[in-house]
């Protein structure tokens, strides 16, 4: 699949997109380039019907992403107006990922720092190797964060944890994010990604629009009452309801056999 940078790779493998975040030499941070093929690429996949999941990864097995790419803040985040662009186009990238319909996996091995945890939180799981390492240092570079960020790290691990991760800066191994909640899973850095291909292979055999139900009510469960959709996790429930694959899955139940979903 092509994109827009050479610095984040798109491709397809059965039922599972994989977007990797390929800068290697700066262990995956983030470049402007990068920030904007996001959106571009998770348009992509959420119009291929045939994708049912998506893994989020870094190249080079030593991060995930290990930040912004420091090196372009003297130009592109040195004024007012350039921060607030800067922010807009990585706001955006988050957003294209936290409002994805269908589920995210992020894949971390090695360092998830700054906003590279940020992305990794805009997902809906987090299968972590264990030579992973996660972080946080905004205290130690002056930065301010935006409550949007902060409150979906807390909805994970709670106000707590989150405040013990921003007030120390410090690095996080990744038995204390699984502690923490941080992670969903632990596995052998040599078996990371045999894991995940077999996790998201098992996500994508399931009834995606029970999944996909699944994910808006989950979603809309966060937010401020006051702005939650109850219309649409309602109608999404009932589209499951009146789904063949509602019928199919009853019928392999009976017959007992591996059902074969289409999504409708």
């Amino acid at each position: 699949m092509k994109t827009s940078t050479e610095r984040m790779i798109a491709k397809k493998d059965g039922a599972v997109g994989w977007m990797q975040f390929n800068n290697p030499a700066r262990h995956n941070a983030v470049s402007v380039d990068m920030w904007s093929a996001v959106p571009e690429i998770m348009a992509e996949f959420e119009r291929d019907d045939q994708i049912r999941v998506v893994v989020l990864s870094g190249s080079g097995g030593k991060a995930f992403i290990s930040g912004a790419d420091i090196s372009e803040f003297a130009e592109k985040r040195s004024s007012r107006d350039s921060v607030e662009e800067y922010n807009r186009i990585a706001g955006l990238a988050n957003a294209a990922i936290i409002d994805f319909p269908k589920p995210t996996i992020a894949m971390i091995q090695g360092y998830c720092i700054g906003g590279g945890l940020g992305v990794a939180l805009c997902c809906d799981l987090r299968l972590a190797a264990d030579n992973s390492r996660f972080a946080v240092p905004a205290a130690k570079l002056g930065l301010g964060y935006a409550f949007d960020g902060i409150k979906r790290l807390v909805d994970i691990v709670g106000p707590s944890f989150a405040k013990e991760i921003f007030y120390t800066a410090r690095q996080f191994d990744s038995s204390e994010a699984l502690m923490m909640g941080l992670v969903n899973r632990v596995v052998p850095t040599a078996g990371i990604e045999a894991y995940v291909r077999d996790y998201a292979g098992t996500i994508g055999g399931n009834a995606p629009l029970t999944i996909n139900a699944v994910k808006l009510c989950a979603n809309e469960a966060v937010r401020d009452p006051e702005k939650r959709n109850l219309v649409a996790a309602q109608a999404a429930v009932d589209g499951c309801f009146a789904s063949t694959d509602y019928v199919e899955g009853r019928t392999a139940f009976m017959e007992k056999r591996k059902p074969a979903f289409r999504g409708r």
